[in-house]
């Protein structure tokens, strides 16, 4: 049984990666307050010894706390994978480490037609030309786009045996975000706050751990890209959450994402892994129908009516 150590273990990801790999593997479990990924010494630590054979770093901080915390985003999106890339490789060790959609600058798309004065506006079916793969170089717009760009740079860097997987707009079960609650939220007959104007991939937690070891079992150390197929918006979303859980659409408000976030966004970055393709996997299942899993599973959390 080998032995799997996941760092920041209080994340969605990082819970869904212990329930699915539990199951075969040797897995340790490890939050901040255990591990401190930032600091180099204890990272070398622990690794020398619990001799994990592959590393999972989970660890995140918030797209806004990124761009108000600079410094924070850059210890625990760049020394911190830094610190684990190197003390994996000096034990033999295989680093998965995650990354995100925003290291691209999203400046590329369909046209997107003029709304209406009752309705947003709506882009033209996308083209594959239209999604991210990692031939695209990074251009991020934020903090939190360049500190995980950094953080991808320096894991390869450091370790020969290093997974960088991007991933956007993750949810299920124990999230309070919006992708994880509209769904309960509407049900409830609360009203929701709905982003039109940014387009991005979905990714359901259960889907993406199932690929990443697909990945893990058939590919080497690359780049790859794991999100749902199609591409919405945050209105899109939650509209087809709607219809799922029999609620009205007039409880979705359309806003604009400079209203409600803080650090820029870039406007349209859904992605296609080429390295999949090139190892013979499907696409993966299209949004909705693993939103429609997520609901039929009861998976979407209750929480007060606020963004």
């Amino acid at each position: 049984m080998a032995r799997t150590v996941i760092t920041g273990a209080a994340g969605l990801v990082a819970r869904e990666l212990r329930s699915q790999l539990e199951r075969k593997d040797d897995v340790i479990a490890l939050s901040h307050s255990e591990l401190d990924i930032v600091d180099e010494a204890a990272v070398r630590r622990v690794f020398r010894v619990l001799r994990p054979a592959v590393v999972f770093n989970c660890a995140v901080i918030g797209v806004d706390e990124c761009e108000s915390r600079p410094d924070l985003a850059r210890a625990v999106n760049v020394a911190g994978p830094s610190n684990i890339a190197a003390a994996a490789a000096s034990i033999g060790a295989t680093v998965v480490h995650f990354s995100t959609n925003y290291v691209f600058d999203g400046a590329r798309g369909p046209a997107i037609e003029a709304p209406a004065a009752s309705r947003p506006g709506r882009q033209q079916p996308a083209a594959a030309s239209d999604f991210y793969t990692i031939g695209d170089e990074p251009r991020p717009v934020n903090v939190y786009g360049k500190t995980k760009a950094e953080g991808e740079r320096a894991v390869i860097e450091r370790c020969d045996r290093a997974f960088i997987i991007r991933t956007s707009w993750v949810f299920g079960h124990g999230k309070e975000s919006f992708l994880a609650t509209a769904a309960q939220r509407l049900r409830n007959g609360e009203r929701v706050k709905a982003i039109r104007d940014i387009w991005a991939s979905t990714t359901y937690v259960v889907d993406l751990v199932h690929r990443l070891q697909e990945i893990l079992s058939v590919g080497g150390p690359a780049t790859y890209h794991i999100v749902n197929s199609g591409t919405c918006t945050y209105e899109e979303f939650a509209r087809e959450a709607a219809r799922l859980v029999g609620s009205a659409e007039s409880f979705i408000e359309p806003v604009s994402e400079s209203t409600l976030m803080r650090a820029p966004r870039p406007r349209y970055t859904p992605m296609r892994c080429l390295e999949s393709e090139r190892l013979g996997l499907l696409p993966m299942r299209h949004w909705t129908a693993a939103l429609a899993d997520y609901v039929s599973k009861g998976r979407a959390q209750a929480i007060p009516p606020s963004l």
